[in-house]
């Protein structure tokens, strides 16, 4: 009788300590799940203020110069029109000048002569040179004071973030040799002292 009695006893002190670490350990866990918990507000606005300053970094602001045309008594002067470019990739900063190049001034009385329509096919640079590919709309419409000007548009564009740039200009992927019906041969590559010698406005 004793034996079963201090067994019993055993048992009730057993359940009686499991109960107690049952209550310890889910004390516990209430106790991490709120201190989880508290900072869980302030979480938010640390992932909203972790991509804005990624997007802000220094150094990824560019600024290029969009070539337009003014006319003047009896010339044509190339004005840049000076824009801040965000770029990540190393031709981006030029294909964005060029894609506004390509879209037309949308304000003040500056013009251009390239043909509305004209894409921009592909632009790569390597050393000193810039390769400029061009849809075909590029060769239509005007004579050659259009041509002459339209190509110093694009040779100028394409120099804005290194003045002393060689430039290719091609058309559907092949070297524009003669431009237009009144066929204004061009000497590529091209550069702005080469441009200013050989094309005056």
């Amino acid at each position: 009788m004793n034996d079963q009695q201090g067994s019993k006893r055993i048992s009730s002190g057993v359940i009686a300590a499991v109960s107690a670490a049952v209550v310890a350990v889910g004390g516990g866990v209430a106790w991490l799940t709120t201190q989880q918990q508290t900072p869980t507000p302030t979480s938010p606005s640390q992932t909203i203020r972790q991509p804005q300053q990624s997007t802000t970094q220094p150094g990824n602001e560019q600024t290029a110069n969009i070539y337009w045309l003014r006319p003047r008594a009896t010339t044509v002067d190339l004005v840049p029109q000076p824009v801040q470019i965000a770029a990540t990739q190393p031709n981006q900063v030029l294909e964005t000048a060029f894609q506004t190049l390509l879209a037309g001034p949308t304000e003040g009385t500056d013009s251009t002569t390239i043909p509305q329509g004209t894409k921009l096919l592909g632009l790569k640079t390597e050393n000193d040179e810039v390769h400029v590919n061009l849809s075909e709309e590029f060769t239509t419409g005007g004579g050659s004071t259009s041509m002459v000007a339209r190509v110093g548009q694009v040779v100028y564009t394409a120099t804005t973030l290194d003045p002393s740039a060689k430039v290719y200009i091609d058309i559907n992927g092949q070297q524009l040799n003669v431009l237009g019906g009144e066929g204004v041969e061009l000497q590529q590559p091209l550069t702005r002292k080469s441009f200013e010698e050989n094309y005056p406005l």
